[in-house]
């Protein structure tokens, strides 16, 4: 330090020199972060549906109805595209309400109240496991597709789900899409 300045004289002169550094040593903006590469933030892909099978709606049975849920059962060697026909099947009869066109009560589905769940099983041996407190199939759900229809906030909604096991379970269609009836 400088011992003949006084204090003030002293903040003035540090003042003096410390602007030329800032200006110096400041800049306007942050410089602009590197842009992204395609491969860093790839674009997220739609999800894609399968097609909708073309096999006829195979048999099955009503095995149990109770509380706003239907277990349905097909034959033990059902194909994954029968039981995805039989879920199309239940989204165009619950849409058009003509499920007694395909031998399900449509007075039972309407008074089940907002929501309507049908879980499709190959065969009846694992069919009970909602309904029975022993484990018959092992732990775990054993259905082999599924269907759900609401109308919850007041505009119907469905979604279809073929299953193969608890990590894999395939989509049928986009819930939040408008309903299309099959074609003819």
């Amino acid at each position: 330090m400088v011992p003949f300045l006084t204090t003030r004289s002293r903040i003035v002169l540090a003042s003096v020199l410390a602007v030329p550094f800032l200006l110096i040593g400041c800049k306007s903006a942050p410089a602009p972060a590197p842009a992204a590469t395609a491969a860093e933030n790839p674009p997220v892909p739609k999800p894609t549906y399968p097609a909708r099978p073309t096999v006829p709606l195979p048999a099955f049975k009503v095995f149990k109805h109770i509380n706003s849920s239907f277990t349905l059962t097909i034959k033990p060697d059902a194909t994954d595209d029968e039981i995805e026909s039989l879920i199309w099947q239940l989204h165009d009869a619950s849409r058009t309400r003509t499920l007694n066109s395909i031998k399900i009560s449509q007075k039972a589905f309407d008074t089940d109240g907002d929501s309507v769940n049908f879980h499709i099983y190959r065969g009846t041996k694992c069919a009970t496991e909602k309904f029975v407190p022993e484990v018959v199939c092992g732990g775990g759900y054993h259905a082999s597709g599924d269907y759900t229809y609401t109308t919850v906030n007041k505009k119907p909604w469905d979604t279809g789900t073929l299953l193969h096991d608890e990590d894999h379970r395939v989509r049928l269609w986009d819930p939040e899409a408008p309903y299309t009836p099959a074609s003819k």
